[in-house]
């Protein structure tokens, strides 16, 4: 199906518009949202995408720098993206939540190798410094977007494998609890 679809567009994309602009759009909404496996088949290894990819050498070390875990360069290709970003018209509003959720990815993808590893070992992965990977990670771990500790005395990250049928259990707990709370409070209302 998606294949099918992103023919389509290349079909109209080449008929209406600039075939560069299409692929460097289907690069950026892919990266987001594929996840690794869908991002190997369709873009990685997309004859569609790998056939104008090499008049791109910023999208290609985008993609590739994320693919083949080269953290660090990865960082340096998506600082290049987001001036890419701030300057398009349609995706400039979108920038910050877009490099946001790319260093989400970025991290989560590390941390899914490792059930721990040390503040250093990441911070040199990705090119930078303990305190920023140290405020950056605290930050996505506080909102639930990475699911991890850090042990600051140790400077260890431990990951945290949610287990989705526990996930599942506890919303269902939580709705039930709610669901009993409204029905005590109706009650109290219609006996009065």
């Amino acid at each position: 199906w998606y294949q099918r679809r992103v023919r389509e567009a290349v079909v109209s994309t080449q008929s209406t518009g600039d075939y560069h602009t299409f692929i460097k759009y289907a690069i950026i909404s892919s990266m987001l949202a594929l996840d690794r496996k869908d991002l190997t088949k369709k873009v990685v290894e997309g004859a569609d995408i790998n056939e104008v990819l090499h008049d791109l050498p910023l999208f290609k070390n985008y993609i590739y720098s994320l693919y083949n875990a080269q953290y660090a360069d990865f960082f340096v290709a998506l600082a290049d993206i987001e001036g890419f970003l701030k300057a398009d018209r349609l995706l400039a509003l979108h920038t910050h939540h877009y490099v946001r959720e790319m260093r989400v990815r970025a991290y989560a993808q590390l941390l899914e190798s490792y059930s721990s590893l040390t503040v250093t070992y990441m911070a040199n992965s990705f090119g930078v410094s303990e305190k920023f990977i140290d405020t950056e990670l605290s930050r996505f771990i506080t909102t639930g977007a990475l699911n991890a500790k850090i042990d600051k005395v140790g400077g260890i990250i431990q990951t945290n494998r949610p287990d989705k049928k526990n996930w599942q259990y506890q919303a269902v707990i939580k709705q039930g609890d709610l669901l009993l709370n409204r029905i005590q409070k109706l009650s109290r209302v219609i006996t009065i």
